[in-house]
């Protein structure tokens, strides 16, 4: 009996222990360490560019120094002032005493000295140069402080709430963080503009004709294939840090690693994240940004037909072997009233699988359509009735 009830005891004990997470099972839920992937990150994102969908993610949301990846920041409300047509490439960028006083990475900027805005922006992307992003900053804004204080606004505008901006170059300040995820999201603003993916994926560049060698930071762009852009960073009080993307066989990843521990770390790490990704990822490409899908007749215009195309790019990410099965539906009114503008949003091209949503992207005019006059539009009348004829 007493055999019995020992027997008993330890067959509960063996059970609870079969069905009870080990410690290292309970971390890897707690940190997102899942599919057997673990990084020495403190903060880590991998996300798919198209939708902005996090694919893995280990702290997402803590709250981090980030040294100079700050200057993705800076470098996204820059290329954004040149959109906007605020600034030139060619204007010319005049260094201030408070441009020259930057420590850190820097050109050795001396006050009054000049370079084209596009190249005092190919030293922040390419050389993480400090004093070129205060001089950057100074040219836009006229203050650090008024471009810092833009730097947070369009953080709100991006729905970010771990990030806080104190300066535009990454310099150790207290209060000025973000987050992994945040800055994913930062990263893939950025990635919107030509301008940026084409300066970060500079790799070396002579200044002062020649006399100052500018490498970029981020060797990931030879060391990794289909990495071209990206931007690092390290303080003693952020460590190791790297935010950056890469794109193969039409998968665009973004990957960020935040207070990695010591040197090229955070370039082993993010590699480990790519290949986690590009490894179960695939790109369904079902059209290119400003593909014709169809054309609407058009009432009182110029013109009688207008095409609509879309606006980005309609991919669809899915897990390898999950990637088939995806269905276009279009939605767009039966036709549309003259006046038109160019990229007047008309409707949306819808992607589905079971019949569940999975993506929605805007479709657009893809050139202007004016209105016609009253004689013109009799004169229409009239052409339609002769050709029927």
């Amino acid at each position: 009996m007493f055999a019995r009830k020992i027997l008993s005891i330890l067959l509960v004990c063996i059970f609870t222990l079969a069905c009870a997470l080990p410690a290292w099972a309970v971390k890897e839920k707690e940190e997102g360490t899942r599919g057997g992937l673990d990084t020495t990150a403190e903060s880590a994102v991998l996300m798919e560019a198209y939708t902005g969908k996090v694919l893995w993610a280990k702290n997402p949301d803590k709250e981090l120094p980030m040294a100079s990846v700050t200057k993705i920041m800076t470098l996204l409300l820059a290329v954004e002032a040149v959109e906007q047509g605020r600034v030139s490439l060619k204007d010319r960028v005049v260094a201030s005493e408070n441009a020259w006083e930057m420590g850190g990475s820097q050109i050795y900027l001396e006050p009054g000295e000049e370079f084209s805005f596009e190249e005092m922006l190919i030293a922040v992307a390419v050389g993480s140069a400090n004093d070129a992003s205060v001089a950057v900053a100074e040219h836009i804004l006229g203050s650090e402080e008024a471009f810092v204080e833009a730097m947070n606004q369009r953080a709100k505008q991006l729905g970010l709430k771990h990030t806080h901006f104190v300066n535009c170059t990454g310099l150790p300040a207290e209060g000025h963080y973000t987050s992994a995820y945040d800055m994913a999201v930062i990263l893939r603003e950025c990635l919107k503009y030509p301008l940026f993916r084409r300066i970060s994926s500079i790799y070396e560049y002579d200044l002062r004709g020649g006399k100052f060698k500018l490498w970029n930071t981020n060797k990931l762009l030879k060391w990794y294939e289909g990495v071209d852009a990206g931007k690092t960073g390290w303080t003693n009080e952020a460590k190791y840090c790297l935010a950056s993307s890469a794109e193969r066989d039409g998968l665009r990843l973004i990957v960020v690693v935040l207070g990695t521990p010591e040197p090229k770390s955070h370039f082993r790490e993010s590699i480990k994240l790519y290949k986690y990704g590009f490894a179960r990822y695939k790109a369904v490409n079902i059209y290119p940004a400003g593909a014709k899908v169809k054309y609407l007749p058009v009432s009182k215009g110029m013109v009688d037909k207008l095409d609509v195309v879309t606006k980005d790019r309609v991919t669809v990410v899915a897990p390898k072997g999950e990637d088939r099965g995806f269905t276009t539906h279009l939605e767009l009114p039966s036709h549309v009233t003259a006046p038109v503008t160019k990229g007047q949003q008309l409707g949306f091209c819808v992607v589905k699988k079971d019949g569940r949503e999975v993506l929605r992207v805007p479709l657009v005019a893809r050139y202007e359509v004016k209105k016609a006059n009253l004689l013109q539009q009799i004169k229409k009348v009239f052409t339609r009735l002769h050709s029927v004829r």
